[in-house]
């Protein structure tokens, strides 16, 4: 090292030898007062500026700040010199950042560099474009930029750093990549060097998310090289890892294909089929090596996705459900997520679930997998698999496991089976009985929209009501009972509890004191919907309407305004000396209007803020009718 540049190592060991904080602040203190006083002078050759300008920028990686010396860093980067060039780009990329006033002054010492013959230069200028971005240098450099990327003479370096360069302006503002630079951009996906073709193929990836109609001419050369790559084998020695061909570049063009819609060119569909196919039946099986095994797993992944999105024919579809399960059989955690997670995306997109269905016992035993990611996965993938034929056997198996599941799910459990409960439902009485043990098992995590939902089919369906009361009062009169399970019971027996009073242990005072044993211990909300219920029941049971009285009485006292205030109405309306209007306002209530369910409007709107693991969509299964038409 020149003696030039002997301060700088000296300061950096009198920082690390400072033993206290405040002895590391004097020095520091101490060198930029040295350093303010050496930049008034205007003498300072190149050398001593890249120097001061180097223990500015281990003062500012320190964490201290730094507010002068930009102009100095600048001049810099207008050297002849590389190494006093390279540390002042260094210094402009950690010191500038886009918003910065001082940016405008260094774009035409970059713009100077990019067009320079000297590959290092343009690395440089390359460098801090990236680092720095911005809307300034996207708008004035993109040109540039992208003469570098085709350029015939632009070395395979330089064409890397463009590409990924011209990536980090497109993604600061949409304007830095022209339309028309399409053809010459998806040309490089040709070029012989796999690192240039890797760079470029990340570049086109985000612009055919944004763009697939200007973009889909490279559908055809993402084919060809995965081709070349896959089937003919062609792939430089520098590029194998353990023994898999640039899995990086593979798993690129795979991605970059799912962009574009299928291709119509026969040639091109058949030459890609084979490359599927060759890639389940090769890759990821009996790999003794991790790091080979990974890389062919990353390369089988992004291939099943290719042909999710394709809707390939049944024969693939087949081996591809086949090698997803060896996935969600794999001891290794990762893998079994990402393959229910893969397997939850195929059976979004296929209409026929027979291949999945046909592991069903596998994907069940996900849900007691140790990692909760995994149950989670599993839990959407069971959820988007379920229709009237398995119904019963999944609500059944989630059933089991919600009364030991993790919390943090169990919320998210409750609501997928009650809208299976509903949507799948065999028969009334299944449904009644399901959602019923729902409640008594996981009663704290049900939310209102799952009774509320409950009681709209009851109210729906009078071949249910019934059935529904007699099993509401079945369960009040048990042991363990929930909030929401009292409100459902108190609303059905309000209103149908008469269609059973004449069964045995279905009395007028048998549902008066069901409902009323739990009464003080619920909380305001539940004990309010209950006095409506009992002033239903002075309606339908006169013989019990003493009983009532007197809880309106005892009620029309209460601290709490809003029971206070029901009370005192319905004891007015109890002693009244006609029932006509009693009459009137207990009546039976209508039927719901038709309306959206209440509960897939509650999961949808969960999915969209992210609070809930991946929905995966609910299915309408056209054999069988939902209990409520439009609900």
């Amino acid at each position: 090292m020149s003696s030039s540049m002997r301060g700088l190592v000296q300061f950096i060991a009198d920082l690390r030898n400072a033993r206290a904080r405040e002895l590391e602040e004097k020095r520091i203190n101490k060198e930029l007062a040295n350093i303010r006083q050496k930049f008034k002078d205007s003498n300072l050759n190149g050398y001593q500026k890249k120097k001061y300008v180097c223990k500015l920028l281990y003062i500012y990686i320190l964490g201290y700040n730094i507010d002068f010396g930009h102009l100095e860093a600048l001049n810099l980067i207008a050297s002849n010199k590389f190494s006093e060039k390279q540390v002042g780009y260094l210094a402009v990329s950690l010191l500038l950042n886009e918003n910065h006033p001082l940016i405008n002054l260094v774009l035409n010492s970059i713009r100077k560099d990019l067009n320079d013959v000297n590959e290092l230069h343009n690395c440089l200028a390359l460098h801090a474009v990236a680092n720095v971005g911005g809307k300034a240098m996207a708008e004035t450099l993109n040109t540039d930029v992208h003469k570098l990327l085709i350029s015939p003479v632009s070395k395979p370096e330089v064409k890397k750093k463009a590409a990924l360069t011209l990536l980090r302006l497109y993604r600061k503002t949409s304007h830095a990549v022209q339309k028309e630079w399409a053809e010459r951009i998806v040309n490089l996906l040709d070029d012989p060097d796999f690192g240039v073709v890797t760079a470029v193929a990340s570049l086109v990836i985000v612009l055919t998310q944004d763009d697939p109609e200007t973009y889909k001419i490279a559908y055809g050369r993402a084919v060809n090289r995965l081709h070349l790559i896959i089937i003919e084998k062609r792939c430089h020695p520098d590029y194998l890892y353990y023994r898999v061909a640039n899995p990086w570049l593979q798993v690129k063009l795979f991605r970059l294909l799912q962009n574009l819609p299928p291709t119509d060119n026969a040639d091109e569909l058949a030459s890609l089929l084979d490359v599927l196919q060759h890639t389940l039946d090769h890759f990821g099986q009996n790999v003794p090596n991790v790091q080979q095994s990974n890389a062919q797993n990353a390369v089988l992944l992004e291939a099943v996705n290719l042909a999710i999105h394709m809707e390939v024919n049944m024969a693939l579809m087949d081996k591809i459900v086949s090698r997803l399960c060896e996935f969600i059989s794999s001891r290794e955690t990762n893998l079994r997520y990402l393959g229910l997670d893969t397997m939850s995306r195929l059976s979004e997109k296929t209409a026929d679930m027979e291949p999945i269905r046909k592991y069903q016992s596998t994907i069940l035993g996900s849900l007691r997998d140790r990692d909760i990611s995994v149950r989670r996965k599993g839990l959407d993938l069971l959820y988007s698999m379920c229709n009237y034929q398995n119904a019963e056997v999944i609500v059944a198996e989630l059933m089991s496991y919600l009364e030991t599941a993790d919390f943090a799910i169990r919320e998210d459990m409750v609501i997928k089976i009650a809208i299976l409960t509903e949507r799948h439902a065999p028969d009334y009485k299944w449904y009644i009985n399901t959602i019923m043990k729902l409640i008594s098992v996981a009663g704290e995590y049900v939310s209102d929209e799952v009774w509320q939902r409950a009681v709209q089919i009851v109210m729906n369906n009078e071949d249910l009501q019934p059935y529904a009361a007699h099993t509401l009062l079945a369960y009040l009169k048990g042991p363990v009972y929930y909030d929401s399970l009292v409100n459902i019971g108190g609303y059905v027996l309000g209103e149908f509890g008469h269609l059973i009073a004449d069964s045995p242990g279905c009395s007028p005072i048998e549902q008066f004191m069901a409902l009323q044993d739990k009464f003080g211990s619920s909380p305001p909300a539940t004990k309010a919907l209950l006095l409506s219920t009992y002033i239903k029941f002075v309606n339908l049971f006169p013989e019990i309407k003493p009983q009532l009285l007197q809880v309106f009485v005892t009620y029309s006292r209460s601290l709490d305004s809003e029971l206070q205030q029901r009370a005192c109405e319905y004891l007015a309306l109890a002693r009244l000396p006609t029932d006509d209007l009693l009459r009137t306002v207990c009546d039976e209530m209508p039927p719901f209007p038709e309306r959206a369910s209440i509960l897939l409007t509650r999961i949808n709107e969960r999915q969209r803020s992210g609070s809930l693991a991946t929905d995966n969509g609910l299915k309408l299964e056209p054999p069988v009718k939902p209990l409520i038409e439009g609900f």
